[in-house]
């Protein structure tokens, strides 16, 4: 339960992108609202029943997206902490609910216990949205970086195939009585470990770790060029040595020809990677 709990979820990176979910979110709530007419819904007899029943889609949907809007800054996502903002979402919007019925729709007398059913109504609405909200959202991410990372890929295949980039700049690195110098070409990547940084390159014709005793973001300042990408609060890479990139929901992970593992690739840093590895290799 834990370990699925702190799997990794996507959560929304643009104003653009919360903004846009939310509207459908609320949407959903109405076309629920209005088509299966739940909760003494159905009963409920007014001129302008349908109208009344709209700010039900705005408070969920503006629930949707203070939430969405107050964890944009949040690193590390998962399923468990996607879990907690939905509690959370459905929680505000029953109060919010509870109000407007009270004072709007009912006028009964304000009370735990009618706030405790509309409470338990929310709960029937919303999980089910919320269902589909979140697994939409993670087949939608799925699909698109799947794709995006299929047609990078087979442009990196074609790149290799038909031209090498020669690199001349020289990266000279300092730190704590280490001073290396390697060429840009040379460099492939280089991964954070607290106070450490393990620098991969090739000499000779040889794959080379040296481990040095700098921050990544003190690494970065000096090796940083056109091709030479901080990719993850973790790594470095060189996308001139980038042979293959995989997409999941998640986000991407880059696959180098020179080492045997994989590089992920933050959702903050997809803007400038994926369209830096297509230019690159375009």
């Amino acid at each position: 339960m834990f370990s699925f709990a702190a799997y990794s979820y996507p959560k929304s990176e643009s104003y653009k992108e919360i903004l846009l979910s939310s509207i459908i979110t609320g949407l959903l709530i109405y076309i629920f609202l209005i088509v299966f007419q739940p909760f003494g819904t159905e009963s409920f007899r007014h001129q302008y029943k349908y109208l009344l029943l709209f700010p039900y889609s705005v408070i969920f949907g503006s629930a949707f997206f203070a939430a969405d809007l107050s964890i944009i800054r949040f690193r590390d996502w998962n399923i468990g902490s996607e879990l907690l903002k939905v509690t959370g979402i459905l929680f505000s919007a029953s109060i919010l609910s509870y109000f407007y019925n009270t004072f709007f729709i009912s006028h009964v007398t304000l009370s735990f216990g009618n706030y405790l059913y509309m409470f338990l109504y929310c709960l029937a609405l919303g999980i089910p949205i919320s269902t589909i909200y979140i697994l939409s959202r993670y087949i939608y991410l799925k699909r698109t970086n799947e794709k995006t990372a299929e047609e990078v890929s087979r442009q990196l295949a074609d790149h290799n195939n038909t031209i090498v980039v020669r690199l001349n700049k020289e990266l000279n690195i300092s730190a704590h009585n280490t001073d290396l110098q390697i060429s840009e070409e040379n460099f492939i990547c280089a991964q954070s470990m607290e106070n450490y940084c393990s620098i991969y390159f090739s000499e000779n014709g040889q794959l080379r770790k040296l481990v040095v005793r700098i921050s990544l973001s003190n690494l970065l300042g000096q090796v940083q060029t056109d091709s030479v990408k901080r990719c993850h609060r973790s790594y470095i890479v060189n996308l001139n040595h980038v042979k293959s990139l995989k997409g999941n929901a998640q986000g991407y992970r880059l696959y180098l020809s020179d080492i045997d593992f994989e590089i992920p690739v933050s959702r903050s840093f997809i803007s400038l990677i994926i369209p830096k590895l297509r230019s690159l290799k375009g």
